[in-house]
């Protein structure tokens, strides 16, 4: 299901729905995913309510129980003011800013953690965003991007809410 409380310019609901479900299956996730664009006001709200950090952010992640993870992955919520002022800034539009953001929500609902992986989530959302042609990622834009040897991504039982 896409909520949609702020409107970006040249992506609907039909096309993120269709995107969302390819970069699920992508990413190995078995089921759905719930995507909310808002504002960052709302996001700094969920932010501070579930991380405990008061401030806004471009994307969270909430993964489903593992029981329900065969036909429900998650929901993930995504900042559409802090998607608009990254495109600007990076010269493309913000319709691809949401779908970036969605496709590294998504790897966290698969269970990748960038903060803990050596770059294995780095490296495997590279080569999605290649696979789907997006522009250039999250964690690439940053820099961090170590070399290492990759591993599978962690158990469900294992995962945190980003």
């Amino acid at each position: 299901m896409i909520i949609i409380r702020k409107r970006v310019p040249g992506l609907s609901d039909a096309s993120l729905s269709r995107f969302v479900r390819r970069a699920g299956k992508e990413a190995g996730l078995a089921g759905s995913v719930n995507v909310l664009l808002t504002s960052s006001h709302e996001l700094r709200s969920l932010n501070s309510r579930f991380r405990k950090k008061d401030k806004a952010t471009d994307v969270l992640s909430f993964p489903a129980m593992p029981e329900l993870q065969e036909k429900f992955a998650g929901d993930l919520a995504i900042s559409v003011d802090i998607a608009a002022r990254n495109a600007r800034e990076l010269g493309h539009s913000a319709a691809n800013e949401i779908k970036i953001l969605a496709l590294h929500g998504l790897l966290h609902l698969a269970g990748y953690d960038h903060e803990q992986d050596r770059g294995e989530m780095a490296r495997t959302e590279q080569r999605l965003r290649r696979d789907l042609r997006l522009p250039g990622g999250l964690i690439e834009r940053n820099g961090s991007l170590p070399q290492s040897r990759t591993r599978k991504p962690r158990e469900a039982s294992r995962r945190k809410v980003r």
